[in-house]
C-alpha cells in the first residue's frame, strides 16, 4: 500500500500445509490492519502496518507527531536496498575493468604497438606477411544489408543516449522514487526527443557507406526501420500481454486508450522527429573515412564467436538490485551506482569488443562490421539468461500469466540492450579499426 506515496510493506496472509500427504496448501489472508503515521505539522514523514486481528474489514489509524523533516524521509526506505551491495557491485565492475584494461593495454604495447614499428615494407610481398596487415584491402569493405545495419545503429544510439538522460535526471533527483508512472512518462518524452538523434545517425551513415547509389525511397525505408526496430516489439509484446491478462481477467492489461495515446504519440511526434533528423543526416553527410583502399575481391575468412561475458560481469551484481526494484517490493533510489555500472558497462563493452575485433582482424578476418556489433549486443543475451536464474531461484513468481509477463517484457528490454551495447561495441571497433590501419600506406 501508499500513503502519501510513501510505501507500506506487510504480508496479507499466510499458507498452511496440513501434515497428511496429498493435502492442498491453504491460504489465510488477514482480514484488519492497524496502520501507524507519523507526521511532523502538516506533513506524512513515515508509516507503518501493524499486527493482523481476527476482524473483518476493519483497520485503524494512529496518528502520531515526530520530529523528523520531511526531506530526510526516504533515508529508510535507501538503507533497505542494502547500500553494501551497491558498492560491492562497484567494486567488482572497477575490478573487472581494470584488470581487463591493463591486459589489453599489455597488449596494445607489446604486441600490437611492435607491429607498427616492424612494419616498413619494401614491397608488395613483404605487405602480406602478417596476420591483420595482410586484410587492409578488405578491412573497409562494407557490410550486407546496409540498410538494416545502419537503423540498428541508429536506434541502438538513441537507446544509449536515452538510457543516459533518464539516469542523469535520477540523479538530479527529479523522479520520485515511489511514484513509477513519472518515470515511465519521463521515458516516454525522452524516446520522443531522441527520435531525431536516431534519425540523423542512421542516415548519416546509410548514406555514407550507399555513396552515390542511394535514392529517396531507400532512405525512406531506412527511417521506417530505424524507428520501427525498438518500437514495433514493444506493440507486439503490449498486444500479446494484454491478450493473456484479458483471458486471466486480470486488471494488468495496458487499457486500449493508453496503447491507442502511446500509438498516437509515436505517429505524431516521434516520426516527424525521425524524419527531420534523417533530413539532417542526409544534409551533412560526408565520404565514409577508411585508412585503406578496398580491393575489388573479397577474401574467404573463417568464423568467430561472439563475446559478452566479461561486459555482463560488471553488472550481474547491481543486475539482482535492478530486477528486485522492477519485480519486487524495492524501490529504486541509488541513481548514482546504476549510473557508474551503466558507464563501466559501456567501457568494457568497448573495450572487449575492440579487442576481439583485432583478434578477428589478426585471424584475417575482414567482417567485423556485423560480428563487432553482435559481439557488443551479446550483452543483451547474458542479461535474459539472468532473467532465467531470477525467475526460477531468486522470485516467487508461479503461473503462465506472471511468466509471460515477466519474459515478455525482460525479452524486449535485453532486445533494446542488445541494440545499445552492439552499436557501442561498433562505433568503438570503428574507431580503433581506423586507428591501426591508419598507420598503414596503400600502394
Amino acid at each position: 500500500m501508499y500513503c502519501d506515496d510513501l510505501p507500506i510493506w506487510g504480508f496479507m496472509g499466510e499458507g498452511h500445509r496440513s501434515p497428511t500427504k496429498n493435502s492442498e496448501h491453504k491460504y489465510l489472508l488477514y482480514q484488519y490492519f492497524e496502520l501507524e503515521i507519523f507526521f511532523n505539522r502538516d506533513q506524512i514523514v513515515d508509516s507503518f502496518v501493524g499486527r493482523e486481528m481476527d476482524i473483518k474489514l476493519l483497520y485503524s489509524v494512529h496518528w502520531i507527531e515526530t520530529n523528523a523533516h520531511y526531506h530526510e524521509r526516504m533515508k529508510k526506505y535507501s538503507a533497505l536496498h542494502h547500500s553494501t551491495s551497491h558498492h560491492f557491485s562497484i567494486i567488482n565492475s572497477c575490478v573487472t575493468f581494470l584488470i581487463l584494461f591493463g591486459c589489453l593495454l599489455i597488449y596494445y604495447m607489446r604486441v600490437t604497438r611492435k607491429d607498427f614499428y616492424d612494419f616498413i615494407p619494401e614491397d608488395a610481398a613483404d605487405r602480406e606477411r602478417t596476420g591483420w596487415k595482410c586484410i587492409r584491402s578488405d578491412v573497409f569493405r562494407y557490410p550486407k544489408h546496409r540498410s538494416l545495419f545502419a537503423a540498428a545503429l541508429g536506434s541502438g544510439a538513441q537507446l544509449c543516449i536515452l538510457t543516459t538522460f533518464t539516469l542523469l535526471l535520477g540523479l538530479l533527483g527529479v523522479f520520485y522514487p515511489f511514484d513509477r508512472g513519472n518515470l515511465f512518462i519521463a521515458l516516454i518524452v525522452l524516446y520522443t526527443m531522441t527520435s531525431g538523434f536516431a534519425g540523423y545517425l542512421a542516415v548519416l551513415f546509410y548514406c555514407q557507406i550507399e555513396g552515390k547509389n542511394w535514392v529517396i525511397l531507400q532512405l525512406g525505408k531506412n527511417l521506417l526501420l530505424t524507428g520501427s526496430l525498438s518500437s514495433v516489439p514493444l506493440f507486439l509484446v503490449f498486444c500479446f500481454l494484454s491478450t493473456v491478462a484479458v483471458s486471466y481477467k486480470a486488471n494488468a492489461a495496458l487499457p486500449l486508450g493508453t496503447i491507442l495515446t502511446l500509438l498516437l504519440i509515436w505517429i505524431s511526434l516521434a516520426l516527424p522527429l525521425l524524419a527531420s533528423g534523417g533530413v539532417a543526416g542526409q544534409k551533412s553527410h560526408g565520404e565514409f573515412q577508411d585508412s585503406c583502399e578496398t580491393s575489388k575481391c573479397p577474401r574467404e575468412v573463417p568464423s568467430l564467436v561472439l563475446a559478452g561475458l566479461l561486459p555482463f560481469s560488471t553488472i550481474y551484481i547491481q543486475l539482482y538490485n535492478i530486477f528486485t526494484s522492477m519485480w519486487s517490493h524495492r524501490v529504486c533510489t541509488l541513481y548514482s551506482a546504476i549510473f557508474v555500472i551503466f558507464i563501466i558497462l559501456l567501457i568494457t563493452t568497448s573495450l572487449i569488443t575492440m579487442a576481439v575485433t583485432h583478434f578477428q582482424l589478426a585471424a584475417e578476418d575482414h567482417r567485423w562490421w556485423w560480428r563487432s556489433f553482435l559481439c557488443g549486443g551479446s550483452v543483451g543475451l547474458y542479461v535474459y539468461g539472468f532473467c532465467f536464474y531470477y525467475y526460477y531461484w531468486r522470485s516467487d513468481f508461479s503461473g503462465f500469466l506472471q511468466l509471460s509477463f515477466f519474459f515478455g517484457y525482460m525479452a524486449w528490454i535485453c532486445y533494446c540492450i542488445f541494440l545499445m551495447c552492439g552499436s557501442v561495441g561498433f562505433y568503438a571497433s570503428l574507431l580503433y579499426v581506423r586507428h591501426i590501419y591508419s598507420s598503414i600506406k596503400s600502394d
